[in-house]
């Protein structure tokens, strides 16, 4: 029997609005400022709740390796169109670190967001 809620999930990064800004462009929400700028929470229609908070000496994962400054947390983003979500999240300032070469069969790609932390679109 679960006793607990999951109530956000935070994520170190150097410049909390940067990232909370990348990701209410990617997921929608509403962005909400700490008054000191080291903490910032983007809240999701479906009550989801991401924080971001400032970690001004965050060395970014290595993906995917699993030996020094290897993969910290990764999130999952479901979507439509992985092609067209591809595109807009490039545009955003995300880099690939793992497309899919193979014709599409996998149905997710790997990206980091600005702040370096990996995630994957996932082909609904």
């Amino acid at each position: 029997m679960a006793f607990a809620t999951l109530t956000l999930t935070a994520i170190d990064c150097p410049d909390p609005r940067v990232l909370a800004d990348f990701y209410a462009a990617v997921l929608g929400g509403d962005i909400k400022d700490d008054p000191d700028g080291e903490w910032v929470e983007l809240r999701l229609a479906d009550g989801g709740r991401l924080a971001f908070q400032r970690a001004p000496e965050l060395r970014p994962p290595n993906w995917p390796r699993a030996d020094d400054n290897s993969q910290q947390l990764h999130l999952d983003l479901t979507v439509e169109d992985i092609d067209s979500a591809q595109e807009q999240v490039l545009a955003l300032g995300a880099r690939p670190l793992d497309i899919d070469d193979n014709g599409g069969e996998r149905g997710f790609r790997v990206y980091a967001d600005p702040a370096g932390h990996p995630f994957c679109l996932c082909r609904a």
